[in-house]
């Protein structure tokens, strides 16, 4: 009887494609995502179709869009209306004897609702309760249960240079590759798995481990790329989400950031040697990807949930030897919905549900996805848009306002001129654009009209809506305090948000927190000016030691 393949899905949060040495981008050091891409196949153009956290992995687990499993941006959704029903890969894989293992960053809703796996070991961005987060308890185990902010601190400092107050050993990053050594090691080929590894990093803050923290300082890195004409009034929005008070936060930021992912592939590698170790590595799919990108200053923006390629073009690697080629190449458009049926392929497993999967197995060479376009939307209501790009063009549609922009993919892949701006009132559009944008605009209406959320179209057009009003108040970046994450009578043991602040920029001497609106922070933190004043002169005294 034919063996059958281990699968490996490895995601790392909020990181953009051109972060992998491999794939053209020299000044990074990834030696590890560099084999598999060696190993393996590049997908050269793979895209988020939800350029967010919950909607896009839940994309993953479903195979289906936000239209049918409900999660359309980064808010929870009322329990009733969660569609239990939908068949997810893990669950198709567990009823067919595989042994189904889930370690890290999931950002499943409801938090530990399983989805099929046999077993959770969760490590999430915002835990509520220690208890319900495997990598928060064994934090407290190890000594480190006196720290609010286990994955950086991200009162005053989100997007800020700071490093992990926990020592790199016990760091998150080491943390998944270890449960997941740990896994295999007790398996050891007793049945066919399937682990889905996920890590937190570079998802901000960037809080990189000291040892890990200067290997791009002062390096030559890409220049934030800089619009020549008008955003959308959504990317406007985004603008304050760091507000650096000068340059040199935002360089030292990019170099956290690039270092954040270093480090998930240093830890990549553990895992790739332990599959070898173990004589399991050709037989086992491995699948390399991010739930979406970061802006990370271009066009003066950060974060995600914007269609430009810096947020919603990712990293995808496939390396499964008796499918792949070493060191192949593919130039079509793939998307995170072609996880689920590319899984089911490779094990020879149909798909039990009743919707037609907006994806594909990547092995099926001409199938019924169209793979010369990619479809991409977010959210809802007014704030929603929808985007769809070809070989040359990308279009994206703002339904607040009917915002539009057309960008040259080709000419200008670094999306800085709307060719539907007009840039002098006594030049008009040329007709070339105006031709490829009513083109695509009416493709994806056909398209928003099959995968979309449902009453977006309305006789054959994009449903008007009022303009979207961008949210500047510099306060909306500020978490709300606190943030449980201890039982009542354990709070005494913790340490106080401002000495988290301290330890996290000790050594970080860019940050002087008399630059930054503390006053904010002061008003959402319920600090009284003496804490405030204290804070500064702590951090001036570290700054001189």
């Amino acid at each position: 009887m034919k063996k059958k393949p281990n699968i490996l899905l490895i995601t790392t949060d909020q990181q953009r494609y051109d972060t992998i040495n491999a794939l053209g981008y020299d000044f990074m050091h990834t030696p590890n995502l560099d084999r598999l891409a060696k190993e393996g196949c590049v997908f050269t153009n793979p895209y988020s179709p939800n350029p967010v956290c919950i909607p896009a992995r839940h994309n993953i687990l479903t195979g289906l869009t936000a239209r049918h499993h409900g999660f359309d941006d980064n808010y929870f959704v009322d329990k009733k209306n969660i569609p239990y029903h939908l068949p997810t890969f893990p669950q198709i894989l567990s009823d067919d004897g595989y042994d189904t293992v889930a370690i890290g960053k999931l950002h499943f809703q409801p938090y530990r609702r399983h989805n099929g796996f046999h077993r959770l070991y969760l490590m999430d961005e915002i835990p509520e309760y220690r208890e319900d987060d495997d990598y928060a308890m064994y934090l407290k185990e190890q000594g480190y249960g006196h720290f609010q902010s286990i994955h950086g601190v991200r009162h005053l400092l989100y997007m800020l240079p700071q490093r992990s107050l926990v020592p790199e050993k016990h760091h998150g990053n080491c943390w998944v590759a270890d449960k997941t050594i740990d896994y295999l090691d007790e398996n050891q080929g007793r049945r066919p798995f399937l682990i889905w590894a996920g890590f937190i990093h570079p998802h901000p803050p960037f809080d990189v481990p000291d040892e890990w923290a200067d290997l791009y300082k002062d390096a030559a890195l890409t220049e934030p790329f800089v619009s020549n004409t008008p955003l959308s009034p959504l990317a406007e929005e985004n603008k304050p989400i760091a507000d650096y008070p000068n340059t040199k936060y935002l360089q030292r930021a990019r170099e956290l950031y690039y270092a954040s992912i270093s480090h998930v592939d240093n830890n990549i590698g553990k895992i790739l040697d332990k599959l070898e170790e173990i004589g399991e590595l050709d037989n086992t799919l491995i699948l390399f990807t991010s739930d979406h990108g970061e802006m990370l200053g271009d066009h003066g923006t950060y974060q995600k949930f914007l269609p430009y390629d810096s947020s919603s073009k990712v990293p995808f690697i496939i390396r499964y030897p008796s499918r792949v080629a070493a060191g192949s190449e593919r130039h079509d458009f793939v998307d995170l919905n072609d996880i689920l049926p590319t899984f089911l392929d490779a094990t020879d497993i149909s798909y039990p549900g009743d919707l037609e999967l907006p994806g594909e197995s990547v092995f099926v060479e001409v199938g019924h996805k169209n793979r010369q376009v990619q479809y991409i939307e977010y959210c809802k209501d007014n704030k929603r848009w929808v985007s769809l790009r070809n070989k040359q063009y990308k279009y994206n549609y703002y339904y607040g306002g009917g915002y539009e922009e057309l960008f040259d993919m080709i000419n200008d892949p670094m999306e800085t001129t709307n060719l539907l701006h007009q840039l002098l009132p006594s030049q008009p559009i040329n007709q070339q654009y105006l031709e490829a944008q009513q083109e695509l605009r009416q493709q994806l209406i056909d398209m928003e009209e099959k995968y979309g959320l449902e009453g977006y179209i309305e006789n054959g057009d994009f449903k008007t809506m009022p303009p979207y009003e961008p949210i500047y108040y510099r306060e909306t970046n500020f978490p709300k305090f606190p943030k449980e994450i201890v039982r009542k009578g354990e709070k005494e043991e913790l340490i106080s948000i401002l000495d988290e602040i301290l330890l996290a920029i000790k050594k970080e001497p860019t940050v002087k927190l008399e630059e930054l609106d503390l006053k904010t922070f002061q008003k959402y933190g319920g600090f009284t000016d003496e804490e405030i004043s204290e804070l500064v002169e702590e951090s001036k005294k570290n700054s001189m030691n």
